[in-house]
């Protein structure tokens, strides 16, 4: 969640899409917040139910 540019996927992704940092940036850190957001409510949904 909140990546940097120091992942090396932030840059595997912007050289692949060819994305400037600034895009890039902007496009990985929506990217990663929401896939840390789902994770956290699977995690809590299963501690719930188990």
């Amino acid at each position: 969640m909140l990546s940097h540019v120091n992942d090396s996927g932030f840059w595997l992704v912007g050289r692949f899409l060819e994305m400037d940092e600034k895009t890039t940036l902007k496009t990985w850190t929506v990217m990663e917040t929401l896939i840390g957001t789902i994770a956290f409510l699977f995690a809590l949904i299963g501690s719930i139910i188990l």
